[in-house]
């Protein structure tokens, strides 16, 4: 499952630095979460980044982009080798 940012988001810039494939991104008026590169951190973390450091809870699972721990890790593999990075 990929995650989303809802609109209580606060542009407070926490979470952008703190994923690890790039996945979020300042959109038109708050930040955004791109499905393609999220893996809610399987292969970096045990927890999703960008939701331990949220200060107001804005990061749910996005209901539209529902993906097993398996395809995210899959997922993850296919983003380190798109990037050139090793796979561990």
């Amino acid at each position: 499952m990929a995650l989303m940012i809802t609109t209580e988001c606060i542009n407070c810039d926490v979470c952008e630095p703190e994923c690890p494939n790039e996945a979020i991104s300042m959109g038109e008026e708050i930040y955004v979460i791109d499905p393609m590169k999220c893996t809610e951190c399987v292969g970096h973390f045990d927890a999703p980044q960008c939701v331990q450091v949220c200060p107001v809870e804005c990061i749910p699972v996005n209901p539209e982009h529902v993906e097993s721990p398996t395809q995210l890790q899959l997922k993850y593999q296919g983003l380190m080798r798109a990037s050139g990075k090793a796979v561990v």
